[in-house]
């Protein structure tokens, strides 16, 4: 019974096997009319039941004959035989050349309707048997052929209930010889026999088709599973086919500020070059003081442009997997420092005070000392510009519990609402204060941070409140970290 359930028609899709783009397109049109292709499939599964017991009747057969012999002619036993055996010799020649046929080119009815006939051929000769047996009223032979009938239609219904046409013809005949042979018998007992085996039919009949429902409930299952395999392949068809476009995009964008930095810094160093000698006044002084205002305007204007240019470059190495570190020992104590006296200005002009909280006896890092150096400055640049007056930062520098290093700067600054803090992550994003203030900036610098961060195998960390102030915390991981003797804790990991 298993193997009716579990039969498979050939060439049908396998999961594992990779299917061309037109196989894809045309699964859905199968899908649309499945009462063609379950009618194959259920003729299939009754043509590999019947090739798998290709023996198993002709042997029940011959067992049901040797039974016999004890009551019916030995010649008439033999005749039914032979004519059994070139039945099931017809069916099973049919079910061969139906399982060699292309898919393609068979015609389900047509073969349906030749194998129905030879199935019915075959019930028939199987119901020949109740006519051998003897006309006296012996109990036992006619009990014997009772019995031996119930279990031909058993397994002929067993095999054939993927196709209900055939199993009508193949035990129809079958239970009509029991129940004319029986009624023929003038006694009460073989009435109630040939009533039971009335009763018995109907009740396969009733199983049959109760599996008969499960089997076409597991095609259809099978078939929405094949559709959806084709839906998903043709989705990530497309979704492969839009990141091949993506990345050919990302390359072409590449390709382009590449270009254009060269492009854009060639006349902008002549620009800041002629600008700061013109503000200097070192070929001597402008006749009309505005010049030197609009001098000064330029210069300023045009760092801003160089800036902006070395931001998005900077960015844009990061986001393609390009940006090279050039790494060495970096005492992160000292870069702190650095940055904090090239800030100081800026922020004593506004009114803010920058507080150091350094460990001391900090060992070296393995890191590139321009991307530190720009981490640094980044953070304490956002610091100073979203500080009101008055306000206080706070820059920290110590070890981890886990023996990494880390840099942390803290404002006492409006905050970011939680809403936005993914949004001002992304490149060229920014929250609603930056949008709201003549300082807002290029939405650049936290990004390049995190990238930078993230390219020393740090660890990026922002946390921020409203109304409470950001702090900000970039974490190396103790890898990083130069022991004694120049040695790397984790030797190797950083090369």
């Amino acid at each position: 019974m298993s193997g009716v359930v579990s039969a498979k028609a050939p060439g049908s899709p396998s999961r594992a096997n990779a299917r061309p783009a037109s196989d894809i397109e045309e699964k859905p049109t199968r899908a649309s009319s499945p009462h063609q292709a379950f009618e194959y499939e259920l003729l299939t599964m009754f043509v590999r039941n019947e090739l798998s017991a290709a023996v198993t009747t002709p042997l029940l057969a011959i067992v049901v004959a040797m039974g016999a012999m004890f009551w019916a002619p030995p010649r008439e036993l033999l005749l039914w035989l032979g004519t059994v055996f070139v039945a099931k010799g017809i069916l099973i020649a049919l079910c061969r050349q139906f399982a060699k046929a292309p898919r393609d080119d068979a015609t389900t009815p047509v073969w349906r309707a030749k194998i129905t006939a030879a199935e019915f051929l075959y019930g028939v000769t199987w119901a020949g048997i109740a006519f051998i047996a003897p006309s006296t009223q012996s109990e036992m032979a006619h009990t014997f052929i009772f019995a031996a009938l119930l279990i031909v239609i058993s397994m002929r219904m067993l095999f054939a209930s993927t196709a209900m046409p055939i199993v009508y013809a193949g035990t129809l005949p079958i239970t009509v010889a029991i129940v004319i042979r029986f009624l023929l018998l003038d006694n009460p007992f073989y009435w109630a026999l040939a009533a039971m085996a009335v009763g018995v039919h109907f009740y396969f009949i009733w199983l049959m088709t109760g599996f008969n429902a499960t089997v076409m409930a597991m095609l259809e299952y099978r078939a929405e599973k094949d559709a959806l395999i084709a839906e998903l392949e043709q989705a990530k068809s497309v979704s492969d086919d839009a990141r091949e476009r993506a990345e050919e995009a990302n390359l072409a964008k590449s390709r382009f500020l590449a270009t254009m930095s060269h492009e854009l810094r060639t006349p902008l160093n002549a620009i800041l070059g002629f600008s700061e000698i013109m503000q200097g006044e070192l070929l001597g002084p402008h006749a009309n003081p505005t010049y030197k205002e609009y001098a000064n305007d330029i210069h300023q204007s045009g760092q801003h442009l160089l800036k902006l240019i070395n931001e998005i470059l900077d960015i844009s190495r990061i986001e393609a997997g390009r940006y090279e570190l050039h790494e060495g020992a970096v005492s992160l104590a000292a870069v702190a420092e650095d940055c904090n006296r090239l800030m100081r200005l800026r922020a004593e002009k506004k009114g803010l005070v920058i507080s150091e909280t350094f460990e001391a006896n900090l060992p070296q890092l393995w890191a590139d000392e321009r991307a530190i150096r720009q981490i640094c400055l980044n953070l304490l640049s956002n610091a100073v510009k979203f500080t009101p007056s008055g306000g206080t930062i706070t820059l920290a520098i110590g070890k981890t519990l886990a023996g990494g290093q880390f840099l942390s700067v803290k404002d006492t600054g409006p905050g970011i609402p939680d809403v936005e803090i993914p949004r001002v992550l992304k490149s060229f994003g920014q929250g609603s204060l930056a949008q709201h203030t003549a300082e807002g900036g290029t939405g650049l610098g936290l990004p390049i941070t995190k990238g930078l961060a993230e390219l020393h195998n740090g660890v990026f960390e922002l946390k921020s409140k409203l109304r409470h102030g950001t702090e900000v915390t970039v974490t190396f991981p103790r890898k990083r970290v130069i022991q004694d003797q120049g040695r790397f804790a984790l030797k190797g990991e950083v090369a």
